[in-house]
């Protein structure tokens, strides 16, 4: 028996995330949608987000563009950008809780993920700071990564792993892992490890050091 939170990052996407929906809601699983900022402002993706939320779905915010990992960006305005534009147009739909997942480039846990002014943000606006246990690789490995997905829950005891709500045909073969997942005894959950959150409701919970790079920021 494990635990497993599952999370969908990069959508929402008009032909991938109903589908995704369908399936979660078919099974009485809620999960977290990290969104894009910028992909908000079509109406279309901006409705699902909002259905997902009415679904008993948390939304979460995974920065504006989803460009240049932030700590990767000098500039001072790096967090208002990418952070405080997409928190406004996530609006009603934000969880108290404030959520937010950075990028790394590929899914790497390292200085790539924050800088000091970005923390500074995170903390005085209040966010939670989700980070992961577990990434099979969907993106890249749209047919094959259900099999590294299934090895990467069982090597620990909750599992926070991250899929990607995008057209790249992985979504194909979600019913198929969570089939073989429950199969071997995974507890479906929304709540995230505590290992996974080192900033939560602006607070410092775990050491960051290793997550925050020590780039110049420029005015």
């Amino acid at each position: 028996m494990y635990d497993l939170t599952l999370t969908f990052d990069n959508g929402p996407d008009p032909d991938v995330t109903p589908r995704v929906l369908d399936i979660l809601a078919a099974r009485g699983i809620k999960t977290t949608f990290f969104v894009i900022g910028e992909k908000l402002a079509d109406p279309a993706r901006r409705a699902l987000a909002e259905r997902a939320h009415g679904e008993g779905h948390w939304i979460g915010n995974h920065t504006f563009t989803h460009s240049i990992p932030l700590g990767e960006q000098s500039g001072r305005d790096t967090a208002e950008n990418e952070i405080g534009r997409t928190q406004t147009a996530i609006g009603n739909l934000a969880h108290p809780n404030r959520w937010f997942r950075p990028f790394g480039g590929g899914g790497n846990l390292d200085t790539r993920l924050l800088k000091p002014s970005v923390v500074d943000y995170l903390t005085r606006n209040r966010h939670s700071c989700v980070l992961w246990n577990s990434i099979p690789r969907d993106w890249a490995d749209p047919d094959g990564w259900t099999e590294r997905a299934l090895d990467q829950c069982s090597r620990q005891p909750w599992t926070l792993m991250v899929l990607h709500d995008l057209p790249t045909g992985a979504m194909a073969h979600l019913e198929r892992f969570l089939d073989r997942a429950e199969a071997a005894g995974a507890r479906l959950r929304q709540d995230f490890p505590p290992s996974c959150v080192p900033i939560r409701n602006g607070e410092i919970a775990l050491p960051i050091n290793d997550f925050v790079s020590s780039i110049e920021e420029s005015v």
